[in-house]
């Protein structure tokens, strides 16, 4: 199994990228959110997914590794394939994917060119509970408390009964509300419990 492929980029198109690696050119389908995050380097590293068929091997890359998980997450579903996951995945972010599948939002899934009633019931319905055991995904760009104190406070929550995703999801919250608070571990906490 091929974990990742890193070097030069030789082509990119918003559907591919060719990465030249000691001469050898890996051609890796892509999603548009991958495509938006490397079109300007020239020396790449992408996650990988290998795809055996009978008539072909396809590499699918990814810019990281949430999109990856939900890459083999979608595939694992009846019905969606590695080209129907691609395309999901660059409809909207890994989040907004995430948050849709959660929160029974079959709308959101249906807007999705391919995607109808019945597939995005179907997607709902075999991802909830292995997305909500993983927990939110982290807002990249919305979190500026220090991440060790982040993990510290969601660990002492979920130790003292709360659910982890409920936990996220409410110091997400209070992190985007008060940017600029120097937080310690016990302030957060105690913030995040006054939510609960």
């Amino acid at each position: 199994m091929i974990a990742f492929i890193e070097g030069e980029v030789d082509e990119i198109t918003p559907a591919y990228v060719v990465i030249n690696c000691n001469g050898v050119g890996y051609m890796l389908h892509i999603s548009l959110n991958t495509y938006s995050k490397i079109q300007q380097s020239k020396r790449v590293r992408l996650l990988t997914s290998m795809i055996v068929r009978e008539d072909a091997h396809t590499l699918f890359g990814f810019a990281g590794p949430e999109e990856k998980t939900l890459f083999g997450h979608l595939i694992s579903v009846s019905g969606v394939g590695p080209n129907t996951a691609r395309m999901i995945l660059s409809s909207m972010s890994a989040e907004d994917i995430h948050n849709a599948i959660i929160n029974n939002n079959t709308s959101v899934l249906q807007s999705i060119k391919g995607i109808g009633a019945k597939s995005a019931q179907r997607i709902i319905v075999d991802l909830k509970d292995k997305l909500e055991k993983e927990g939110v995904l982290p807002q990249e760009n919305l979190i500026p408390a220090d991440n060790t104190i982040r993990q510290e406070a969601l660990s002492a929550l979920v130790m003292l009964g709360y659910n982890k995703s409920a936990a996220q999801k409410t110091l997400n919250q209070i992190l985007k509300k008060n940017t600029g608070v120097d937080w310690s571990v016990e302030m957060l906490i105690k913030e995040a419990l006054k939510y609960a």
